[in-house]
């Protein structure tokens, strides 16, 4: 038997094992019709969109309207503003985060607005990912990503951990906002399970890259020891492949160059490093495969935007969102 298709998902599996993800803001709300709202844009995140009662409408652009009944689950993977709307006719909602609303705690509030028409309850989410895996499977995701509540493929325990999320959401128990994200990690895991369960053909950049025998062996190679001392030659025996075929045909399937890919992958693990650890910029560079610290400072702020001294700042000052 053909191993291919299980290494493959083997390597997905592993992937989606490793997800976590720090709550942004988290948000309880009672609408009635007429009522919009607008999504407002938040760099490096994950929208989530739950109606417990009624209905609503996502708009998205470039997409059109999807309709959104009790139980369903919408994911926006890509940090887009959208809208949230009673109908889809509504034109210009106001942003939901200007609105007054009641606030729990620092990032979760209740939020009742709307004409006095019929009643819609909607649990809304916004959630970021740190690890460059998982950077990297939420860009192969498309604009939006739902799962229907009566869908036969949708498994009971999706179901389950959504009673769960407006169930901790709903009493606001102490400790309600840590709860909650736990029970995001795994809402959003299990959504992106059954997209890539039953969506195959949409599949494309690195999550085929991720299910591509050969290029698949090379990516986990380089995820296993990112300090390592590979070159495109390395790389290329690890995919059992001459240097030229698999420098074509990982760009072709990824998107960019093989070392390329690489310096982008160890940019993004330092910028994690540099957030969460005390190790000076120093033991970063060398863990992520630099023996000059400077070259290590170029490199970085040419893929991250700034430099590593400007992360670890901003991570002394930002507010713990987890």
């Amino acid at each position: 038997m053909d191993a291919t298709p299980w290494a493959g998902r083997d390597r997905v599996a592993r992937v989606l094992q490793t997800l976590r993800m720090r709550g942004v803001f988290y948000c309880r709300s009672e609408l009635t019709e007429p009522w919009g709202l607008e999504m407002p844009a938040v760099a490096d995140s994950v929208s989530f969109h739950v109606p417990t009662v009624g209905s609503c409408w996502l708009s998205v652009d470039g997409a059109p309207p999807v309709e959104l009944r009790a139980g369903d689950l919408a994911l926006v993977p890509h940090g887009r503003g959208h809208e949230i709307l009673s109908s889809p006719d509504i034109r210009r909602p106001p942003r939901v985060d200007l609105l007054p609303q009641h606030f729990v705690g620092p990032h979760y509030s209740v939020l009742e607005h709307g004409g006095g028409g019929r009643t819609t309850r909607l649990i809304c989410g916004v959630v970021a990912f740190d690890d460059p895996a998982a950077r990297e499977l939420v860009r192969g995701l498309p604009r939006t990503l739902t799962v229907r509540g009566d869908d036969p493929v949708m498994a009971s325990s999706i179901r389950d951990t959504l009673r769960l999320l407006a169930d901790e959401l709903t009493r606001s128990q102490p400790g309600a906002e840590a709860v909650a994200t736990r029970l995001s990690d795994i809402l959003v895991v299990q959504a992106i399970r059954a997209w890539l369960a039953n969506e195959p053909a949409e599949r494309d950049g690195w999550l085929r890259a991720l299910q591509d025998d050969r290029i698949g062996s090379a990516l986990e190679a380089m995820h296993a020891d990112p300090g390592g001392d590979w070159s495109l030659e390395r790389l290329a025996r690890t995919a059992t492949m001459s240097r030229s075929a698999f420098s074509a045909r990982f760009t072709g399937i990824v998107g960019e160059a093989p070392m390329a890919y690489l310096t982008r992958w160890r940019m993004n693990l330092a910028a994690n490093r540099l957030r969460e650890d005390r190790a000076t910029v120093a033991q970063v560079a060398a863990d992520v495969g630099y023996q000059s610290e400077a070259a290590f400072t170029r490199a970085f702020a040419r893929t991250i935007g700034v430099t590593p001294g400007v992360v670890r700042r901003r991570a002394q000052t930002e507010p713990d969102t987890d």
